[in-house]
């Protein structure tokens, strides 16, 4: 096996636009059980990232000062770090160490400039344990 990113990323992920209503992106992410989405402009451009901590901040300020009108673009993170579908696992593996505070458990892995899935830490770690189990096995 090549051991790439493709190899091991789930094309199970969310998208929403920058003008998505902050509730209903969250509605998305509990009810898909995900830890975030990719957004991504009307021409299918990754423009930027909404985890669940984003819509936990927006729904707590919201509580407090009875605002309901965010939208993702408020609130989503501009500052992405992916991956292309030929990242070496080790690569992404290195990603992740390197991240240090990462707003997100999981990178966007592209193909010609489009999200074609996402990769998360647990998929690294099936990634190793089957390449441990090639070298003894």
């Amino acid at each position: 096996m090549s051991h790439k990113a493709r190899d091991y990323m789930s094309k199970r992920f969310l998208t929403f636009l920058p003008d998505t209503d902050v509730l209903e992106a969250v509605q998305q992410i509990v009810d898909k059980h995900m830890s975030g989405g990719f957004v991504i402009d009307k021409l299918g451009n990754l423009v930027g990232v909404l985890s669940e901590v984003d819509g936990l901040r927006a729904g707590l300020h919201g509580a407090y000062h009875g605002n309901r009108g965010e939208r993702v673009a408020d609130i989503m993170h501009m500052e992405i770090r992916s991956v292309d579908v030929d990242d070496s696992i080790m690569h992404v593996a290195k990603m992740f160490l390197e991240g240090g505070e990462y707003y997100y458990r999981g990178f966007p892995v592209m193909k010609h400039n489009r999200v074609v899935g996402r990769i998360i830490v647990r998929d690294v770690l099936s990634a190793l344990q089957e390449m441990s189990r090639d070298h003894t096995g």
